[in-house]
């Protein structure tokens, strides 16, 4: 499994981290609009995110600990380029737990992607991912992940624990 550590943080004045992600990122930004459908599992969590303006999907498995720090994830991610099939398949034969749709600003800093999402019904958040190398250790990546929500300005005590499909009243 791919593997990065990630923090996700609610976050009242989400202009002043943009301006920041701006100023640190090596590149531009994009904008995408996703909608993720999570389904039944029995471990870990599973979704399918869809782009309105693509014809194409992600299946996305992941398991990661619902902790409030910098913590490791684990996932898989597979492309699909009939995402309404898929979908009613998985729904049929699983269930459906809920939708997130959200608007995602993403930046790049080093081997970190950072999420600036606008989430409908809960507000805006700050998401880190930083991105681990088959042999390097977690702990790399929580030095990063906390080097960057200090210049960032994520304060410890605006960190959530739980994924956006959890904090929604489903």
């Amino acid at each position: 499994m791919n593997r990065n550590v990630e923090i996700k943080a609610k976050v009242d004045d989400l202009a002043s981290v943009r301006a920041e992600a701006q100023r640190l990122a090596e590149e531009g930004f994009v904008i995408l609009k996703q909608e993720d459908t999570f389904f039944q599992c029995e471990r870990g969590r599973f979704k399918l995110r869809r782009l309105p303006e693509s014809a194409e999907a992600e299946l996305i498995y992941y398991e990661r600990a619902d902790a409030a720090g910098p913590r490791e994830s684990r996932y898989l991610v597979h492309r699909t380029s009939d995402p309404q099939g898929l979908c009613a398949a998985l729904s049929a034969a699983l269930g459906v737990v809920g939708i997130v749709r959200k608007r995602r600003t993403l930046y790049l800093i080093g081997p970190t992607r950072v999420h600036l999402d606008e989430v409908e019904g809960l507000g805006n958040f700050v998401e880190l991912e930083v991105v681990l190398q088959p042999d390097q250790d977690v702990s790399d990546g929580v030095a990063i992940a906390r080097d960057l929500m200090q210049k960032l300005g994520i304060s410890p005590t605006h960190l959530i624990d739980k994924a956006y499909i959890d904090l929604l009243d489903v």
